[in-house]
């Protein structure tokens, strides 16, 4: 549909041209109120909208299908097809169509692609959430110079960011950026670790040609943006960074055609600033989603106490990211402490802060001309806010920390700006300029004088009616309107002539003589009703005028506004983290460089707020001591950890990573005491399940996510493993597990939890130096099986499985039937003439010799079992150990004929 066959109408001319510019997209085309859809375009849309598909003219002489949404309610059509992996261009009018007429019949008005809709380039409020970044990433990797970067931003909040990545470890970045559409060159789309790390993150991957990500032109593209003559002040990015960041630039181009944002400065994370969390351990721990998927009860919405949208943002993306730096990490925690220690400030900051809208997003809105009244009004009460809250924390006289010093200055010298928002603006604001009427009364008198002759024309023209009245003294004159004279002045025929004859006659023109009545104009009326006829498009006209000089006011402040909404964001976090810590008794942590692990009194905070939740009685803690030595009297830094199901051991690997995931995040922790030795690397081998998309069985899943931290981990991580091995055959398993703790010991060197059922795993505690043994404590009492879920030093000799399958609800009989079955497993030793040999499985086959075939059938009736059946006799007659298979198979077809029907 490229080019428009001469057939065509000059509407389906400018449609099909149009069209071409955007093949992979659907083309909303603006007509009037609606956006329409037509040919495919209509068709795909109408399936995915549920909406309905209708024909409209004819094309190449077949129907041409077409649908449509209303403009007004765009937005919402518009999000569900970007859910559903859509591209969407809008066309516009961007002609006036009394403009078009001018040029004939059947000109058509104009109309042109404005913008790019993508998932990675959304900035409506109602396409957002609000508390959650919406990242645009870009990959970029040279592989001539075995160098990769990653450069990603957020459209709607101007944030932008770079580092370098190798192509290994593309999933593990983009795991903790999520970003909602990933940018990569068409040359390397089927390389194994890009299209694998595409899949995990589930972000929707945009080929561009690898032009696009040349350093050169990236360079180039990123100096016209900041206006800067070299990017040397941003950082000393790579090659493959300036890349990556220049494609990214020129896609955002594309989208908005032509129209940038308003961009922060790139910002360039240095490789190992952040603790390094791969896609499964995030998965497992659960940090921004459960396990199905579900926000709700993951770890960020159980911690999240933030008030604002932003703070909200730069909460996830912390706990997202944790710090490796213990001074960084430091001044996050210092942060906090005002909040906690003073209730009363940390009630009103939050209470100031509630009044703050999202100012970064309202700011991108304005730059790219989607922005309306209610945005200019969000600047000003964010601001506004801003002020407040830096008056409010100076209020105390106490020194602050750095973080909330500099937060409290970018806040300030925003007065002036509230100021003319303030006076400018309306107090009810339309959502759209459009609409008119944002531009508060008395502050320009031209507008507010078309205002008046457009909403009051009524009023205006009594006024008039009535000088009229007293000038001539004619009581009973008019000011009247018709479609064919306009407005004029009525009078009786009587009063006719008075009007026509001395001075009257001057001002008062004749205009219609009727049987009752004459009709008059005046020169003041004419101009007067030309005024009311413009008035309200002027007054429309002019009030976006002014709204245009007040968006580029606020423009000229993009920098500091930007600085300001990041202070309020910062805040926002320190006061929620104080509130949080305030609620559920956190304490600040100790991070140093040392690889001790220390935690006295560690706790879930997931797992307490849904055993408070649920009434469910106080939550557990426990200890956790670790030490990077091997010196005498030292903790070990490798815990086995033994004990039964249910019994809490899961919990206990989760909570420990978990703290230090929140310590170096800079929040304060569920502990009555910790001390952290900074984590490079956070790794967790938790539960498991299939990867059907990819051919992996679960075990296969189990092993692929063992074999990362065993090949990855280092001195300075913290694993945790449950139940290594578990997948396979019991002697399979248990080898894996042990060479897996041997290895985790003598080459990782790492701090480890290592959880298993395999209590021949405890024997190595005894040869590995830095090894210990952990279990969770059970009570048995009255032949009920109690779980105290307290960790102590110790290994379990039992499992306690079968107490849990009865607390599964299993049939009394299956569990009588496992209660024989590993009573004679736990004999070990000779069974009925065998010899048990763990290594040849003996004394499983002499259990298989003493138990009886058919022991889990349906007893028979008592009367029945003084005499053997037919199959019984047979079998006691048969010399099994003599048999050849071919006269074992005999056997099996004679015992089957032998059956009662």
């Amino acid at each position: 549909m490229s080019a428009s066959p001469p057939e065509a109408t000059p509407m389906m001319a400018q449609y099909l041209e149009i069209r071409a510019q955007a093949p992979d997209c659907l083309l909303f085309y603006r007509m009037g109120d609606f956006y329409e859809l037509f040919f495919e375009d209509a068709e795909k849309a109408a399936a995915a909208l549920d909406i309905a598909l209708t024909k409209r003219g004819k094309h190449l002489g077949e129907d041409i299908p077409m649908c449509g949404v209303p403009v007004h309610a765009a937005e919402s059509y518009l999000e569900r097809l970007i859910r559903q992996g859509f591209r969407v261009a809008i066309a516009e009018q961007t002609e006036d169509p009394a403009e078009a007429r001018k040029r004939g019949s059947k000109a058509v008005v104009r109309r042109e692609i404005v913008r790019v809709v993508t998932p990675g380039t959304l900035t409506e409020d109602t396409l957002l959430d609000a508390r959650a970044h919406n990242y645009l990433a870009a990959f970029n990797w040279r592989r001539g110079a075995d160098e990769a970067a990653l450069a990603w931003l957020d459209l709607s909040t101007g944030e932008v960011r770079t580092a370098p990545v190798a192509a290994a470890g593309l999933a593990t970045a983009l795991a903790r950026i999520a970003p909602r559409e990933l940018l990569a060159s068409e040359r390397i789309a089927d390389e194994d670790a890009v299209a694998e790390a595409v899949t995990a993150c589930e972000a929707a991957l945009t080929l561009l040609p690898p032009q696009r990500f040349e350093a050169e032109t990236g360079a180039r593209t990123a100096r016209e943006q900041y206006g800067v003559a070299a990017l040397d002040g941003f950082g000393a990015f790579t090659q493959a960074e300036t890349g990556a960041l220049g494609a990214l630039l020129d896609y955002v181009l594309l989208t908005q055609r032509g129209r940038m944002p308003v961009l922060r400065p790139p910002v360039r994370e240095t490789g190992g600033a952040t603790m390094a969390i791969d896609a499964a351990t995030r998965r497992n721990l659960e940090i921004d989603r459960t396990l199905t998927g579900a926000k709700a009860g993951s770890l960020v919405a159980t911690l999240d106490r933030t008030v604002t949208g932003a703070g909200a943002r730069l909460f996830a993306s912390r706990l997202a990211a944790p710090l490796t730096d213990p001074v960084a990490i430091a001044a996050r925690h210092d942060a906090i402490a005002p909040f906690l220690d003073e209730p009363t400030l940390r009630a009103d900051v939050r209470a100031i802060l509630k009044g703050a809208p999202d100012v970064e997003r309202a700011m991108t809105r304005l730059s790219l001309g989607r922005g309306g009244p209610r945005d200019l009004a969000a600047v000003r009460d964010a601001l506004a806010a801003g002020g407040a809250l830096a008056l409010r924390l100076r209020e105390g006289g106490r020194g602050l920390p750095d973080e909330l010093g500099h937060a409290v200055r970018a806040l300030d010298g925003h007065g002036a700006l509230v100021d003319r928002l303030r006076e400018m603006l309306a107090v009810d604001l339309p959502p759209t300029a459009r609409d008119g009427g944002f531009i508060a009364r008395g502050v320009h008198a031209g507008l507010d004088e078309l205002r008046t002759l457009a909403s009051e024309s009524r009023r205006v023209i009594a006024a008039l009616e009535g000088r009229y009245r007293a000038e001539t003294g004619i009581a009973g004159l008019k000011v009247k309107h018709n479609n064919v004279l306009g407005y004029h002045i009525e009078v009786t025929a009587a009063h006719g002539d008075k009007l026509m004859q001395g001075g009257h006659a001057e001002t008062f023109r004749h205009r219609q003589t009727m049987a009752n009545a004459v009709r008059f104009s005046t020169v003041e009326l004419a101009e007067l009703e030309q005024k009311i006829v413009r008035a309200g498009d002027q007054a429309l006209a002019l009030e976006r005028e002014l709204f245009d000089a007040l968006v580029a006011e606020v423009g000229g402040h993009a920098r500091t506004i930007a600085e300001a909404a990041d202070a309020l964001a910062r805040i926002d976090v320190a006061a929620a983290a104080a509130a949080l810590s305030a609620e559920r008794g956190h304490v600040r942590p100790t991070v140093d460089t040392s690889l001790a692990f220390e935690v006295k009194g560690g706790r879930h905070p997931v797992v307490e707020a849904a055993l408070e939740a649920q009434g469910a009685g106080p939550f557990v803690a426990n200890d956790c001591h670790m030490a990077g030595g091997e010196r005498d009297g030292e903790a070990p830094r490798l815990w086995l950890l033994t004990g039964p199901n249910m019994a809490g051991k899961s919990t206990y690997l989760r909570q420990n990573a978990i703290v230090a995931l929140m310590a170096q995040a800079g929040m304060h922790v569920p502990a009555a005491r910790a001390r952290i030795g900074v984590v490079d690397r956070l790794f967790s081998r938790v539960g498991a399940a299939d990867d059907l998309a990819r051919g992996r069985s679960t075990f296969m899943v189990e092993m692929v996510e063992a074999a990362a931290i065993l090949n990855q981990a280092g001195p300075r991580s913290f694993v945790i493993l449950d139940e290594l091995g578990r997948g396979t055959a019991t002697w399979d398993g248990l080898s894996l597990a042990w060479a897996s703790i041997e290895h985790l010991h003598e080459v990782n060197r790492c701090r480890a939890l290592f959880a298993t059922h395999y209590h021949e795993l405890v024997s190595l505690a005894r040869r590995l130096a830095s090894l210990g043994t952990l279990t969770v404590r059970v009570k048995e009492w009255e032949g009920q099986v109690v779980f105290l879920h307290e960790v102590a030093e110790g290994a379990a000799d039992r499992s306690y499985g079968l107490a849990v399958a009865r607390l599964a609800g299993l049939p009394e009989s299956v569990l009588a039937r496992a209660r024989e079955v590993l009573a004679r497993l736990e004999q070990g030793g000779p069974t009925a003439g065998h010899t048990a040999s763990a290594g040849s499985g003996g004394a499983t086959e002499a259990l298989l010799d003493d138990l009886p075939l058919f022991s889990a059938a349906p007893p028979r009736p008592a009367q029945a079992a003084s005499r053997p059946s037919a199959v019984e006799a047979a079998l006691r007659e048969a010399a099994v150990d003599d048999l050849t298979p071919r006269e074992a198979i005999d056997l099996l077809y004679r015992l089957r004929d032998l059956l009662p029907d």
